[in-house]
């Protein structure tokens, strides 16, 4: 019996003996399809394996990073809470100066979260208007809300704006404040709003309150709301009814705008005039024109790459690929925007119609449209100090370790 060379390729040097045994051969033949299948099977199992091993370094790596930011917070947030319970004589004596101390702290909390993000390669690129000369300008920050990920990339993006972050109030649902964050939203001064009709006219008058007690007396300068009033995808159906009802924009990348917490911010911080326009125009010429209340409106519009939003589990498990988020700034001088209802409705849906438009084309062209006149609209990408960060993460560990040992020093000398 013979096997033909020109059928299975075997080595050369078994075609010599033509002689053999026919058993001889087909041993042969069994060991070379055995060592084929073999190598099929390595080679086809090859891209399960890769697959394993990134799933695998995936699991392992947000683990750890849960487990880095789960003591961050035990460390920072009761230290900040302990410090601020220390201090409460010199809130009595010279409050200004507590408030300041507060600020520093809460903006180095503000920091650690945006820290989760950077080191995981989740960075902003910044387009339009240049908002750091108005970072000591009161002004009201109208912002577009799609997840969780959202107030993230306001913590991050903000970082470099002067003494925004730390004199900032947030108007935020009242779910966050039962979150590891909320006591320190509640000492800092932010509003937690309770959305549905059945809760509107309360939170609206609860909302004028709070201004009134914590705004000033805080020394706050920026207040920064989400006016869509819930994520784009729980609001987006129901907003859509609405403006074919009451034949209005059909919105995709946004929804309409509510008018109730826009309205109090601009009546209650902003200076009014008998024209029904909100401004500082007709000062006496003596007087500053950076008088007390808002000068500015800044609309900003974040966008994420092929319109997937980050949210809060993403910065945490950082389980996404190193992603850049867009945020394009939009000013508007407080003398711009009208007092009465109806108008201000107008101008409130306008400013989201343009959020519109420029979402729609980013997510066409991955860039934000130039301004009329001109041929592209540059960008700037946020970056923060890793030496910094290094420094306020090294702070809150070290407080947690002498908050710690303090505490453990006085239940033992009273047990």
């Amino acid at each position: 019996m013979l096997i033909r060379k020109d059928t299975i390729s075997f080595e050369p040097k078994l075609f010599f003996c033509q002689c053999e045994p026919a058993h001889v051969y087909l041993k042969l033949l069994g060991s070379v399809l055995v060592n084929r299948f073999t190598f099929a099977g390595q080679y086809s199992m090859a891209p399960h394996l890769h697959t394993a091993r990134k799933l695998f370094w995936i699991l392992m790596n947000s683990l750890l990073r849960f487990t880095f930011m789960f003591v961050n917070n035990c460390v920072a947030i009761p230290s900040y809470c302990l410090y601020l319970l220390v201090l409460q004589p010199l809130r009595v004596v010279d409050a200004p100066t507590f408030w300041y101390i507060e600020g520093v702290m809460f903006r180095w909390l503000l920091a650690m979260v945006a820290s989760w993000g950077w080191c995981a390669g989740y960075t902003v690129t910044e387009w339009g208007d240049d908002v750091r000369p108005m970072s000591e300008d009161e002004a009201m920050v109208i912002v577009n809300h799609q997840s969780t990920g959202d107030v993230c990339t306001l913590m991050m993006c903000l970082q470099d704006k002067g003494t925004v972050v730390r004199k900032m109030m947030w108007l935020m649902d009242h779910v966050f404040k039962y979150t590891n964050f909320g006591v320190v939203s509640l000492i800092h001064g932010d509003f937690f709003i309770r959305q549905g009709k059945a809760h509107r006219e309360k939170q609206l008058v609860y909302l004028k309150d709070h201004l009134d007690k914590y705004y000033y007396s805080r020394d706050r300068k920026w207040i920064v709301l989400f006016p869509e009033g819930g994520f784009l995808r729980k609001r987006r159906e129901t907003s859509q009814s609405f403006a074919k009802k009451k034949d209005l924009p059909y919105l995709t990348h946004v929804t309409l705008p509510r008018l109730g917490a826009t309205e109090i911010i601009l009546k209650t911080l902003g200076p009014q005039q008998e024209n029904g326009i909100l401004g500082t125009e007709g000062n006496p010429p003596g007087q500053s024109i950076k008088a007390k209340g808002l000068q500015w409106v800044i609309d900003m519009t974040i966008a994420y790459p092929n319109a997937r939003p980050m949210d809060i589990q993403t910065w945490i498990f950082g389980y996404r690929d190193p992603t850049v988020t867009h945020v394009h700034y939009r000013t508007y001088p407080i003398k711009d925007v009208p007092v009465e209802s109806e108008a201000l409705t107008d101008w409130l849906y306008q400013r989201f119609v343009e959020k519109e438009k420029l979402l729609a084309h980013f997510y066409k062209t991955g860039a934000f449209p130039p301004p009329d006149g001109q041929k592209e609209l540059a960008s700037r990408n946020m970056t923060l100090d890793n030496v910094w960060l290094l420094i306020v993460q090294t702070f809150a560990f070290a407080s947690g370790y002498m908050w710690y040992s303090v505490l453990t020093h006085i239940y033992c000398w009273f047990f």
